[in-house]
């Protein structure tokens, strides 16, 4: 049974902050950018590292959705503040919860630009007894089309910001009681049993984190600060398609752990299933994944492989797959297809998978079976989808002309 609990209807405890128009927030911005808004609200620059300093623990340590809470804060200020700016995440559509714990939220951002309609975003949650596991968007749709992901079947609409990225890490923790002293929701999820209930971010949801480079690793910049959220790099991965020229730069800036959505040991094959390669075939791609920046045994890239039915999954397959990444600290996931409305694919058959698998294993490479999680809310790897659609230059008002930028 699947629990979808809209935004107001939810557990009785949970009130979200909307969106207030025209006001933008600090929830999610990078120091730099809150200094910034408070130079603007009117305070000293002498007072700036002060105030940043404790604007920033109240955001990121504290969790705390409204200016008043900020007890330290002078009464002036906070009201200076309130007039300007919010401390609102991203709008909550809808949750639902899956009967294996998973919970997938539908995030409604604001609009900017000439958007007409507000833009919406999927972000899953993935609890385990030791662990917790956030996968978040960097874009609204993707511009990769990928055959077998829901997601590609959406086009691009455009890049997230750095705190729309940020806010649905916040959204989250605010979702699970993930804050100092923080009731856990009543709705009967499941939750990891440990004091950190988030404690791994994944960049797989929807659209290419690496065609939303700066904004993504200023992003992480945030996530990372040991002085608020401090999720510690190594548990933090970014899910690349293979946008070859930007993988190198990412472990300079960024330096988090890497995955690469491999799926095809044959250019022709990867061609079809990610049509990327077709800029930067697979040759290409593994020798930059040979030169990531940190790449070793404690710091290993993991490939990500989806069984399809026929298609990649023969024992050749296999060989060839251990061929290609020898040389590579690597870790392979098996990721059994997950289906969703319309698709060509079927899931290869589990006995083909642990075939696989063993060659794999023999090798020398961890080839975990990834468990598919929230199969029955559209959850899964490569489910994820929201309605929103690019609007065409006809479609906005005034004669602004269409540039295909994101």
């Amino acid at each position: 049974m699947v629990a979808v609990i809209p935004t107001r209807a939810a557990s009785p405890d949970f009130e979200p902050p909307v969106m207030a128009a025209g006001k933008p927030t600090l929830a999610g911005l990078t120091r730099a950018r809150l200094a910034d808004a408070l130079s603007a609200a009117g305070v000293p620059a002498k007072q700036l590292r002060m105030r940043e300093t404790q604007l920033w623990k109240w955001i990121y340590i504290s969790g705390v959705t409204s200016f008043d809470a900020m007890t330290d804060v002078s009464k002036d200020l906070r009201s200076r503040l309130a007039e300007l700016y919010t401390l609102d995440r991203p709008e909550i559509v809808a949750e639902q919860v899956s009967i294996d714990g998973t919970r997938k939220w539908l995030l409604r951002l604001p609009k900017r630009g000439h958007e007409v309609k507000a833009p919406e975003i999927e972000c899953v949650y993935i609890p385990e007894e030791d662990r917790g596991t956030l996968c978040i968007s960097s874009q609204v749709g993707c511009t990769l089309t990928c055959t077998f992901c829901h997601t590609g079947t959406q086009k691009l609409v455009r890049n997230l910001e750095v705190e729309e990225i940020v806010g649905q890490i916040l959204l989250a923790k605010d979702r699970i009681g993930d804050w100092p002293g923080a009731a856990a929701p009543n709705d009967g999820g499941l939750l990891p049993t440990g004091e950190r209930k988030i404690t791994n971010i994944v960049l797989m949801g929807m659209g290419e984190p690496l065609y939303n480079f700066d904004n993504v690793r200023d992003a992480m910049d945030v996530a990372s600060d040991g002085e608020g959220l401090s999720m510690s790099k190594r548990r933090i991965t970014l899910s690349t398609s293979g946008v070859v020229p930007e993988i190198g730069r990412w472990g300079e800036e960024a330096g988090t752990m890497l995955a690469i959505s491999l799926h095809a040991v044959r250019d022709e094959l990867r061609d079809t299933l990610v049509p990327l390669n077709r800029k930067y075939p697979i040759a290409e791609l593994l020798e930059a994944c040979r030169n990531y920046p940190g790449v070793s045994n404690p710091r290993r890239i993991t490939f990500e492989y989806v069984m399809l039915k026929g298609v990649n999954d023969s024992l050749a397959d296999a060989r060839e797959l251990v061929r290609l990444l020898a040389g590579i600290p690597a870790k392979i996931n098996l990721i059994p297809f997950n289906p969703w409305p319309g698709t060509q694919y079927e899931c290869s058959e589990w006995a083909q998978i642990e075939k696989f698998a063993e060659v794999v294993n023999k090798a020398g490479y961890a080839s975990p079976v990834r468990t598919p999680r929230g199969r029955d809310i559209l959850a899964a790897c490569g489910q994820l989808k929201s309605e929103s659609q690019r609007q065409r230059a006809s479609e906005r008002p005034g004669p602004v002309a269409d540039t295909g930028g994101a």
